[in-house]
């Protein structure tokens, strides 16, 4: 490896994440939050926008804040391939050297990243949590370790650029404010499709949902001992996405994809109803900044009431019917209850 000179290296970075110009959350996200590291640094704010007929997408990551956006328009980027991405995004990264970039830590954010990372001897930081960056410009990426337990603050003091996958739901979406001027460059595709080694033959989508969109979520944890069926009908009755705790996903009760906490996916509904959850750090950290917060437990000292707007103390096989039954009448359940 070369040795790197840090001061040949400047601005912020976020890559917008689109698919057929469905945009993501984490993105917006990420340019909210970036807005503090520039106005440390002094840099600019740039966005970077892959995909093919992306100009609505770009014209609204201007309105949420970036001073300037790279374009890549091309159709060898739809659907999402990590060939193409990676080596588009990595021939980008080496010739305009950018000091940080930050992705969304979703399937496709994790899976270029390295793409990019590996052969530009970038130093990257997967699943952070918290972002911040030193007077000298250098970012601490923070992120959960020790299963959760502790939160290991990391640094590439030697590595330019200073990549970082964050994971969706930690921070607040950057709202459009559409009166915003900003650069827009469109730069050259170094890819074609001759040249990519997948092709996409047939595409579906599960049924699993994104919860850190879910406006309304149900979450389950150790005490419904196996039993979904309270937790479903709940959820059902509020129109709301089911969640775990990891000892719930850990069992095997709910699927992976929807535990909440350090080591799971951070969210951010207006209703939040936490059912036969303790309450330990690690999830609290996955579901703090929710506007309301229900607890449903049957422990009247479990810590979750410490946390929570409104506590119901009781055995939630017998509750969570009940609390069923007066709200599926109602056509619009009110998320205050």
């Amino acid at each position: 490896m070369t040795d790197i000179d840090p001061s040949e290296y400047s601005d912020v970075w976020v890559f917008v994440e689109d698919h057929d110009g469905d945009v993501m959350s984490v993105s917006w996200e990420l340019l909210n939050e970036a807005k503090t590291l520039v106005e440390e640094t002094g840099e600019e704010l740039v966005a970077l926008v892959i995909g093919e007929d992306v100009d609505g997408v770009v014209e609204e990551a201007i309105a949420r804040g970036a001073d300037r956006v790279l374009v890549a328009d091309d159709g060898v980027f739809e659907p999402y391939r990590a060939d193409p991405y990676g080596e588009q995004f990595r021939a980008m990264v080496e010739e305009r050297k950018p000091s940080i970039v930050l992705i969304g830590g979703t399937h496709t954010g994790r899976d270029f990243a390295g793409r990019v990372a590996v052969p530009t001897h970038a130093g990257l930081t997967a699943d952070c949590t918290e972002i911040d960056v030193a007077e000298d410009g250098v970012l601490q990426a923070r992120r959960p370790a020790f299963g959760g337990n502790v939160l290991a603050t990391i640094i590439c003091e030697e590595h330019r650029p200073q990549m970082a996958t964050i994971r969706p739901g930690v921070f607040e979406a950057a709202p459009p404010e559409n009166d915003r001027d900003g650069e827009i460059e469109r730069v050259d595709v170094v890819v074609e499709e001759a040249d990519t080694l997948t092709e996409v033959l047939e595409r579906s989508t599960g049924e699993t949902a994104d919860v850190t969109e879910a406006d309304r979520i149900v979450a389950a944890g150790g005490g419904i001992d196996g039993d979904l069926e309270p937790i479903r009908r709940l959820a059902d009755a509020l129109g709301a996405e089911i969640a775990a705790s990891r000892h719930a996903v850990d069992e095997g009760w709910v699927d992976g994809s929807r535990q909440i906490g350090q080591t799971g996916k951070t969210v951010r509904p207006e209703l939040y109803v936490a059912v036969g959850i303790s309450g330990a750090v690690q999830h609290l950290e996955g579901m703090n900044d929710s506007e309301v917060v229900v607890a449903i437990n049957n422990d009247p000292n479990a810590p979750i009431f410490d946390h929570a707007d409104y506590g119901i103390v009781g055995d939630l096989f017998e509750v969570c019917p009940e609390l069923a039954d007066a709200l599926e009448g109602a056509e619009q359940p009110e998320v205050t209850l």
